[in-house]
C-alpha cells in the first residue's frame, strides 16, 4: 500500500531554512504528481506546493519562499523553505496527486524567535 514519510522539520527562527524530505513506496513514483500539505493548529489542511509533469506550482503565501522538486531514483520530493515567518509553522504531509486515501505523519516545522 501508498506509504508516505516525511522527514526534516524542526524549530527555525524567523527567516531561517529548512528543507524537508519525502520517500514514498506503494506506487509508480514517476506517474504521478507529487504536492505538499501543511496545517497549523485549529486550521484546515491546506495544500502548498504541487510538481506535476514539468510544472510547479505554489500557493500565494509561499510563492518565491519555497521551491518543491523531485528526485525519481529515490523515489523523494522535496520542499526547499526560506525566508520562514511564525505564519508557516505547521505539520507539514506529502500527497500524490489525486491524494492516496493515506497520509504520513506529517513532520513539524515551528518557526519561532
Amino acid at each position: 500500500q501508498v506509504q508516505l514519510v516525511e522527514s526534516g522539520g524542526g524549530l527555525v527562527q524567523p527567516g531561517g531554512s529548512l528543507r524537508l524530505s519525502c520517500v514514498a513506496s506503494g506506487f509508480i513514483f514517476s506517474f504521478y504528481g507529487m504536492s505538499w500539505y501543511r496545517q497549523a493548529p485549529g486550521k484546515e489542511r491546506e495544500l502548498v506546493a504541487t510538481s506535476t509533469g514539468g510544472s510547479t506550482n505554489y500557493a500565494d503565501s509561499v510563492k518565491g519562499r519555497f521551491t518543491i522538486s523531485r528526485d525519481n531514483a529515490k523515489n523523494t520530493v522535496y520542499l526547499q523553505m526560506n525566508s520562514l515567518k511564525p505564519e508557516d509553522t505547521a505539520v507539514y504531509y506529502c500527497n500524490r496527486r489525486p491524494p492516496a486515501a493515506s497520509w504520513g505523519q506529517g513532520t513539524q516545522v515551528t518557526v519561532s524567535s
